[in-house]
């Protein structure tokens, strides 16, 4: 594992870092057996630093977090989580939400925190309530070891908080199709220039960048000297730069944490030769004229009070595009969005057009806009009918599978008598 220096304390970061909001799931609950196996996996490989924050997995993550680092682990991995602004209303709330923090970690000093997911409005509101004598008391008291910020807004803000506090880190989202979203390249560098560690999320944007491939994009990676995943490329792409310090992944399987491992020993600052970055460039294009929506997947939208599943309904719009896909998209929009499995319904046709997604949106999507387009590609004047003639189709074909599984059971029992 390689690690990198933090400039202001000296810490050593493992250039893999572990992010705690796309653990493996067991129905709609954290699978804890698998998702321990995998940290620890990952502690016992060099990383040691593990990133998570309240809202994640629905307010479960923190204190899985807690119960994973409980023992050895506390002494050797660094700890990240967040004061969430949407739900801080007075100084009084944030030294609530800190104490609760550290029993749910079971720790009494969180090594690194972070004011989450700030952007101009997050910023202002924070400052006043206080949140920077809230920062340097619990720094005193040693509650927190380290103050920084996560970021979601645009570069003009990034440098303002930046420049405001003797942050020790922040933590930006980057990757191939945010060099100028956000904080982006120009962020990156002046983040570092300030001496600041620098944390990157969504290297992958939400598993985009490895799960939804388009043919051209495909095309490049092909040409490459070394075959490499688009993951790895990916990665790959974002380790390269000397101002990052530790690359967030929010692994969920086991052969992700193994391809990662080895793309983070082998992935040195400045390593990529120009035709490797020519290579990236161009898929970088392909990407960005194939992708619909901006969306990384990551649910600060949810829940919606209407029943929209928001990241859903991108996701499969964007698959669609990415992947060139044109047959049986409706219908694969009904099956998992219609309701026609038996579970509940999450069409974009059920938004109320509230606003309560938008003001969560760390992408700033347009999310109200996004979803009366994808229902008028995917819905239309026979939504209601369709949704029915698929439930009724779904509903026979697994009587008959059942059946036949019914029988096949009874001719072994029958063969074994």
């Amino acid at each position: 594992m390689q690690y990198r220096t933090v400039p202001k304390t000296g810490d050593r970061l493992s250039l893999l870092g572990f992010g705690a909001m796309r653990l493996p799931m067991k129905g709609r609950a954290i699978d804890e057996e698998r998702a321990t196996a995998l940290i620890h996996a990952a502690f016992d490989a060099g990383v040691n630093y593990i990133d998570t924050a309240v809202p994640y997995h629905m307010g479960a993550s923190e204190a899985f977090v807690g119960r994973v680092l409980a023992g050895k682990y506390r002494e050797t991995v660094k700890v990240a989580t967040k004061l969430p602004p949407w739900t801080t209303h007075s100084r009084t709330d944030m030294d609530a939400t800190l104490t609760a923090q550290r029993s749910r970690l079971q720790t009494r000093s969180i090594d690194y925190y972070l004011l989450h997911s700030l952007n101009r409005e997050n910023w202002d509101k924070l400052l006043g309530l206080g949140v920077m004598d809230f920062l340097d008391t619990a720094e005193a008291g040693g509650q927190i070891q380290n103050a920084g910020f996560s970021f979601h807004g645009d570069l003009e803000t990034f440098r303002e908080i930046v420049d405001a506090r003797d942050w020790k880190f922040c933590q930006i989202q980057y990757n191939i199709l945010d060099e100028e979203h956000q904080a982006g390249t120009e962020g990156l560098r002046y983040a570092a220039k300030n001496d600041l560690a620098v944390i990157v999320m969504e290297p992958l944007r939400g598993g985009m960048l490895a799960n939804a491939v388009p043919p051209a994009a495909e095309a490049y990676y092909t040409t490459a000297a070394v075959q490499r995943s688009p993951a790895a490329h990916a990665l790959r792409w974002v380790m390269n730069h000397p101002e990052v310090t530790t690359v967030l992944s929010g692994m969920n399987d086991e052969e992700h944490l193994r391809e990662n491992l080895q793309t983070a020993r082998e992935t040195f600052p400045n390593i990529l030769c120009p035709e490797e970055e020519a290579m990236m460039a161009g898929a970088r294009d392909v990407w960005r004229q194939a992708m619909q929506v901006p969306c990384t997947g990551c649910g600060y939208c949810m829940p919606c009070p209407y029943g929209v599943n928001i990241p859903e309904c991108f996701n499969l719009w964007n698959n669609h595009s990415l992947r060139e896909q044109r047959r049986g998209t409706k219908t694969e929009y009904a099956v998992r969005l219609g309701g026609a499995l038996g579970d509940a319904p999450g069409n974009a046709g059920l938004c109320q057009a509230c606003g309560k997604c938008m003001a969560h949106c760390p992408q700033q999507i347009p999310i109200i806009d996004a979803l009366r387009e994808i229902q008028q590609i995917y819905e239309g004047p026979f939504w209601g009918a369709k949704r029915t003639i698929i439930s009724h189709a779904t509903g026979i074909a697994t009587r008959i599978l059942a059946h036949r599984a019914h029988r096949d059971r009874a001719d072994t029992i029958q063969e074994r008598d």
